[in-house]
């Protein structure tokens, strides 16, 4: 019997595949999957003069919530505190207004994936 790809696997494909998306969008990748103690950061980019910190969410079909709605305070709160370890790391990015966006994708019964951008999903306070 032959598995489908791990849930690793499947977000691994889910960021390649926003990555894509925003480089497409016009967007500059500065970092991907940056990790440290109090967290990760899926996607760094730079839209014009913004630093932008992406989320990528992923949700299967037949998942009962959509990918925009599991990004609860908690998991902001990490990815908040991994950008300033970031930006504490590439003080060359200290200086650009910062923006936190997600990428939300989900499995349609189709098979189909529908990605959402969402700017400026959440604020850094």
């Amino acid at each position: 019997m032959t598995r489908g790809p791990s849930r690793a696997q499947r977000g691994i494909a889910a960021e390649a595949s926003a990555a894509r998306f925003l480089l497409q969008q016009g967007l500059e990748l500065v970092a991907q999957r940056y990790r440290c103690r109090v967290g990760e950061l899926d996607l760094v980019c730079r839209d014009g003069r913004y630093l932008v910190v992406i989320e990528v969410r992923y949700r299967g079909a037949g998942s009962l919530a959509r990918a925009a709605d599991t990004l609860d305070a908690r998991k902001r709160g990490r990815i908040v505190q991994a950008t300033r370890h970031f930006l504490l790391q590439h003080p060359r990015w200290q200086e650009h207004p910062l923006r936190f966006d997600v990428i939300a994708i989900d499995r349609e019964p189709s098979g189909r994936h529908a990605l959402h951008w969402l700017r400026n999903a959440f604020e850094s306070g």
